[in-house]
């Protein structure tokens, strides 16, 4: 530092005992004085001139373009002295840390802000807000964004994402860290903002109407007053299904009744409106009388066998015949049409147990399963014949398989 410049600075400390000397690194406030092509000068409080120039000039901010003769400037001081005694002073930095602030300012104020998506990677896409690179998770995209693929494909989920490059999203800043410089913004919670006033109309129990917009193993998406529900495979119909498409298409209209309301998520039942089959079952079937049934699906355990379009049972293995280890397949094949004899009701179970075997025929190995039961309570068994809605995750949304 030259001692004109050293004698001012100690002038002023003399003048003013609470006086901040700034230091390399410091952010100056200043007045332009001249401007050009490749160099700025501002006066820095009378007490010396500063410039800025070559790669200083540019910024993450665009508050420094067009600037005009007389414009007070923030800059970040990045030498006292140069080679020609003026104070060296950096936009690119200043405009940085203003770029920073604004970040944290969003944050706290938790206002929505538009953003263009630049690019994406299988954990979400990467945008800019304030000139500062940020990241959008997958977990954090709303409903109508989020990646609904089959099987979970990774590719395809990039492929997905990948599709997203060059439009603009409302998001929210729901992380600021400047040191690690990380920006993590979500739309999703920007959506579920948007979703509380139209979903406070609704309660549980309230009968809707919308189109299905998703169909995935677990379910179907139903898309309601700009809300989107989940309809569980278990309560689209009260017969057992594979798959949701067996009885809905995309784009249909379907009415359903709101059995769960958990934050932002909507759990939908389309059967709780239809009159439950099972209520009377036992008026059209009996125990011991002899029926005929269509296998709709073979297991290990047993046939899943359709006995009319609403009642469903199942044969389990046990009741298929007398020897040891059989083969299922060997027995009976999907869409073959056999005789079947049934051996238990369950009417609020939804369960009916049905037997190739004649009456008092006993197997040559022991059973775990009483046959008067039908029913044999494995892992699989349970899974495909409850009538429970499990909780539903992000992870496990799928895009329709059609």
């Amino acid at each position: 530092m030259s001692e004109e410049t050293l004698s001012k600075f100690q002038q002023l400390l003399q003048e003013g005992p609470y006086l901040h000397i700034p230091q390399v690194g410091d952010v100056v406030t200043g007045k332009v004085i001249s401007t050009g092509r490749k160099e700025i000068r501002v006066d820095i409080d009378g007490y010396t001139t500063g410039v800025v120039r070559g790669r200083e000039l540019f910024s993450e901010s665009t508050e420094f373009n067009n600037l005009e003769i007389g414009t007070e400037i923030q800059a970040t001081i990045i030498d006292f002295e140069n080679e020609n005694g003026e104070m060296e002073l950096s936009f690119r930095f200043a405009g940085q840390q203003k770029a920073w602030e604004c970040l944290r300012e969003l944050l706290t104020s938790t206002d929505a802000v538009d953003t263009k998506i630049l690019e994406a990677n299988k954990g979400g896409l990467i945008l800019q807000l304030e000139n500062i690179t940020g990241f959008l998770p997958v977990s954090q995209l709303s409903p109508e964004h989020y990646p609904r693929v089959s099987g979970g494909d990774k590719q395809k989920i990039l492929e997905k994402l990948k599709s997203y490059v060059g439009i603009k999203m409302r998001v929210r800043v729901i992380d600021v860290n400047e040191d690690d410089e990380k920006l993590i913004v979500s739309e999703k919670a920007v959506w579920e903002d948007e979703q509380k006033s139209v979903l406070s109309q609704f309660k549980i129990g309230d009968t809707v109407e919308g189109e299905v917009t998703a169909l995935a193993d677990f379910g179907a998406f139903v898309k309601f007053d700009s809300l989107e529900g989940l309809v569980h495979i278990s309560e689209i119909a009260w017969q057992r299904i594979d798959h949701p498409r067996d009885l809905l298409k995309l784009g249909q209209t379907v009415k359903a009744e709101i059995i769960g309301l958990e934050g932002s998520k909507i759990f939908l039942s389309m059967k709780k409106l239809v009159r439950d089959p099972w209520a009377n079952v036992e008026d059209k079937y009996k125990i011991g009388s002899k029926v005929t049934g269509t296998i709709l699906k073979v297991n290990p355990f047993g046939f899943f066998v359709e006995l009319d379009d609403e009642i469903h049972g199942l044969a389990h293995v046990s009741e298929l015949t007398s020897k040891q280890n059989p083969d299922v397949n060997q027995i009976g094949k999907p869409g073959q049409t056999m005789e079947f004899r049934i051996v238990s009701i369950e009417p609020k179970e939804h369960r009916l147990g049905l037997s190739l075997k004649e009456p008092g025929e006993s197997s040559e190995e022991e059973t775990t399963t009483p046959a008067e039961t039908g029913i044999e309570k494995t892992p699989d068994t349970e899974e495909v014949m409850s009538t429970e809605t499990p909780e539903i995750t992000e992870t496990t949304v799928e895009e329709p398989a059609v």
